[in-house]
């Protein structure tokens, strides 16, 4: 099954791909890898802001991290026109707005990282930093930008 396909048979929705809020493209292409700048937990109601451990708890970040996600699947589709033109996920940089005491990073990111594998099945699986941070763009609880291989 195509990866578009997939997503269909999913019930998976994309959202339109973001613009960028700054000085920055969202994806640059060099050769067979297609980098995707950070994208932010945003929902279809707005932003997804707060800090774990404070104000949102590991399902409610795990959440902003499927937004990401999306996000993410949405420019990599505007850069190359089809998912189906993606070999496998390669990495994921996940970055989480968390208190000192919280160290649930990784189960947040897997937000992330669990919609890869549903969509592209074992190219999906990818190497993967999930760090904690005091603060993102505009309040924003997750951010996580992605490398892709693509043909």
């Amino acid at each position: 099954m195509s990866h578009d396909a997939r997503l269909s048979a999913l019930n998976i929705t994309l959202p339109d791909a973001p613009a960028p809020a700054a000085n920055y493209v969202p994806y640059v292409r060099s050769g067979n890898l297609l980098y995707v700048s950070g994208q932010i937990s945003a929902g279809p109601d707005g932003l997804i802001k707060g800090r774990l451990g404070a104000d949102l708890d590991v399902a409610a970040g795990a959440a902003a991290a499927r937004h990401c996600g999306l996000a993410l699947l949405a420019q990599a589709r505007a850069a190359l026109g089809s998912l189906d033109h993606v070999v496998r996920v390669v990495k994921l940089g996940g970055f989480v707005c968390s208190t000192e005491g919280f160290t649930d990073q990784p189960e947040v990111v897997n937000g992330c990282s669990d919609l890869m594998v549903e969509v592209f099945g074992d190219a999906g699986r990818h190497a993967r930093a999930a760090v904690s941070v005091n603060a993102l763009p505009r309040g924003v609880a997750v951010e996580i930008e992605a490398i892709f291989e693509v043909a």
